[in-house]
């Protein structure tokens, strides 16, 4: 399949141009030059087929062009490699839990997919890969995880002082191997600013190819699109399903409206935030002003100018009412978030994490008499441990969490400023 920029439609490329370059000169993102419509009888089988299978007709329409079908069966099966149940936590309102992957995040979907499809990639260049990611939480864990030990392929993670958990920190500080992290003392926005401005910055591409693991590259949003289909398969009542995504940079969300574009026959999304609330205040005025993004104990969505609006607003042909027919707008504060976890807890025994509560308060407020509702647990509640001590007290703690705590942690710190971040860079090329 062939993409082209959001910037300007005639600036088309390869699949490898997208994936491998991963943001056009531009400055806009890449999208497929045309969205695959799937059959109705493939979404009305997904409740008898496994998630690999759902991944495979999937993602065969974007890489079929490119990879033959046992490729791309390899692919599949060296990155969906673990589960992601649909649990009912009360009558008509289900957690699809995306934390089940060797980090306990929805990332792992996307780091893994792209780990073996870059590595397909790259497999005949005589220059190294240089992944250069920004992280407001779990994509920094799930991307070092699944490049770790990836030949011809170096990884420098870029996330914000003081504003990602302990535990997440960890998970992409203390690999070592070529896995390398720059703590910034700025907020997400300004490691996401440092990132794109890297990848158009012809020096430091003529050390190394560049390419980026955030939901800046369309490889990325390929594999989100599984796991909405494995939902509607595995929930019961299959008319009027709403969907509600806790959204920062809303690749999540894009992914979403993906897998609706080819035809999953859903009703729509709840585009469900904290105090960063950029994309539901444009659905409600019809103007997207971004902003300084405010820090919250959902950090993962700290994010006050979501890169993925401009996909959004394409998928739509920039039409404010026609995005509202399919999307929603909800948003919660840090305290009513606290709340909803404690209640949740209290009357079904289920154990929200920060971000996961925000979507399912917004299903508990909008969905109306006779729908659904699904809200994507994204991380693992144990990976926000302050939070989750404050308002429940202790909490179990899986091993791959707990086996962190005596890691040495390595990274190199340095102000919100690109051009020491880039020195940095280079000396290390």
């Amino acid at each position: 399949m062939r993409f082209f920029s959001t910037n300007n439609s005639n600036n088309i490329v390869d699949l490898r141009e997208a994936v491998l370059h991963s943001m056009p000169a531009d400055k806009g993102l890449y999208m497929p030059c045309e969205i695959p419509t799937l059959k109705s009888s493939f979404f009305k089988s997904a409740a008898n087929i496994s998630l690999s299978e759902i991944a495979y007709e999937m993602a065969y329409p974007f890489l079929s062009k490119d990879f033959s079908k046992a490729d791309i069966h390899e692919i599949i099966e060296r990155s969906v490699t673990f589960p992601a149940p649909l649990v009912q936590v009360e009558k008509g309102i289900h957690s699809l839990e995306l934390w089940h992957g060797p980090t306990l995040a929805f990332k792992d979907f996307g780091a893994r997919f792209m780990a073996a499809l870059m590595s397909r990639l790259v497999e005949q260049e005589d220059r190294e890969l240089h992944i250069l990611v920004a992280t407001s939480g779990d994509t920094g864990g799930a991307v070092a995880s699944g490049f770790l030990g990836v030949p011809n392929v170096k990884v420098t993670i870029l996330f914000p002082q003081g504003k990602v958990s302990p535990l997440q920190e960890k998970q992409l500080t203390s690999l070592g191997q070529n896995i390398h992290a720059i703590e910034i003392d700025g907020t997400f926005d300004d490691c996401q600013a440092i990132v794109k401005r890297a990848f158009l910055d012809d020096e430091l591409k003529a050390h190394s190819m560049m390419a980026s693991a955030n939901s800046i590259n369309i490889s990325r949003l390929i594999p989100q699109t599984f796991y909405y289909v494995h939902a509607y398969g595995q929930i019961e009542e299959k008319e009027h399903v709403q969907i509600a995504v806790p959204s920062g940079n809303f690749g999540n969300l894009t992914a979403g409206l993906l897998a609706k574009k080819m035809g999953l026959p859903i009703s729509g999304f709840i585009a469900a935030t904290n105090a960063n609330t950029i994309v539901p205040q444009y659905i409600q005025t019809g103007k997207f002003n971004p902003r300084p993004s405010v820090q919250t104990i959902s950090n993962a969505m700290d994010v006050g100018n979501p890169s993925n609006f401009p996909r959004m607003l394409l998928l739509y042909g920039g039409d404010h009412q026609a995005m509202c027919k399919d999307i929603q707008g909800f948003t919660l504060s840090d305290s009513l978030t606290k709340k909803c976890i404690q209640d949740v807890f209290e009357q079904s025994g289920y154990i929200l994490d920060p971000h996961g509560a925000i979507a399912y308060r917004a299903l508990k407020e909008l969905l109306k008499k006779g729908e659904s509702g699904i809200f994507l647990e994204t991380a693992h509640p144990a990976k926000f441990l302050p939070v989750m001590k404050e308002v429940l007290g202790e909490i179990p703690v899986p091993k791959a969490l707990s086996s962190l705590a005596n890691k040495k942690a390595e990274k190199a710190c340095f102000p919100a400023d690109y051009e020491q971040v880039k020195e940095h860079l280079l000396n290390k090329a």
